[in-house]
């Protein structure tokens, strides 16, 4: 008896170890967008992984099918929502700035930004797993696709004279 559970524990430790092999890559690039650090620089995205990942192993046995990437995903997205609430006072908030590409985008956008266009979630799904109306995420993910697309120009600097130039 023994043996068959030291066997089943070494298949399931041999499984997601494969799992992890195959998707942490992505998984670790997907937190790394949503936090907005830079690539090489990237403590919160790695600790939004380990937890997603860590979520993952502890249900590895009741996933009856289920795709783990998606489950390791969906653990993701709602770690790093619940912790923009808290981190940032809402979901809208934008307080410190970040050196990633997403940058000028609020958490929320990011957020949404990231699983419609980087992992291809479906609208219908990210608003299901955010809790908001599938209006509210299109809406959403056009405004920050706007944002990243067309940037606010640059203030115009004015014309400032030089030192002992004379004026008339």
């Amino acid at each position: 008896m023994r043996a068959r559970h030291a066997s089943h524990g070494a298949r399931r430790d041999r499984e997601f170890e494969a799992f992890v092999a195959g998707a942490a890559g992505r998984l670790l690039h997907a937190a790394t967008l949503l936090t907005a650090e830079a690539p090489d620089a990237n403590p919160h995205a790695r600790r939004l992984l380990s937890l997603s990942l860590a979520h993952t192993y502890a249900s590895w046995d009741r996933l009856h099918g289920e795709d783990p990437y998606d489950r390791a995903r969906q653990y993701l997205a709602a770690r790093f929502a619940r912790g923009a609430w808290h981190r940032y006072g809402g979901p809208v908030r934008h307080r410190r700035p970040a050196p990633g590409p997403l940058a000028a985008l609020t958490p929320q956008e990011r957020l949404i930004l990231v699983l419609r266009l980087y992992e291809g979630v479906a609208e219908e799904q990210a608003a299901a797993l955010l809790g908001l109306p599938v209006e509210r995420v299109r809406t959403i993910c056009d405004r920050a696709t706007a944002a990243l697309l067309r940037p606010p120009a640059a203030p115009a600097c004015p014309v400032v004279p030089k030192a002992g130039a004379a004026t008339q």
